[in-house]
């Protein structure tokens, strides 16, 4: 299967760095999230929060990808991926869900499917990392 960020049609939206969001976001399409954010989201389509990115509240779209930290939950209808570099406090809900080696999370995962968590080891270099995430 193909990676959430190497899946996405279309051209994504970027959240800068420098951002700073409170109030819920909804759309469609595909988002690169690099700032802060202090609300929920409700996407249709794959959401990623950067490595830079910090996301205070609800973080819900069809597929979503975490490099940054999260206070909150992250709920997906199809999948979930969580990088080595991500830091958790709330629950993971999806219908699957990759963990890398890492990661941090505190609080319960919820695999949809009916399987367990998948585990991975971060295959791309560090500099592959941080151009896929924002």
């Amino acid at each position: 299967r193909r990676r959430i960020n190497e899946s996405a049609r279309g051209p994504a939206t970027y959240i800068a760095p420098d951002a700073a969001i409170e109030g819920s976001l909804k759309g469609k399409g595909a988002y690169v999230f690099c700032g802060r954010m202090q609300g929920d989201s409700d996407i249709e389509g794959p959401l990623t929060l950067a490595e830079s990115g910090h996301w205070t509240g609800t973080l819900k779209a069809t597929d979503v990808v975490v490099a940054g930290t999260v206070e909150g939950d992250v709920v997906a209808a199809n999948r979930i991926e969580i990088a080595g570099t991500a830091r958790i406090s709330g629950s993971l809900s999806g219908l699957s869900i990759a963990v890398a080696e890492g990661a941090v999370i505190q609080g319960k995962i919820r695999v949809t499917s009916g399987t367990g968590p998948t585990t991975f080891e971060e295959k791309r270099s560090e500099g592959n990392q941080k151009l896929a995430a924002g």
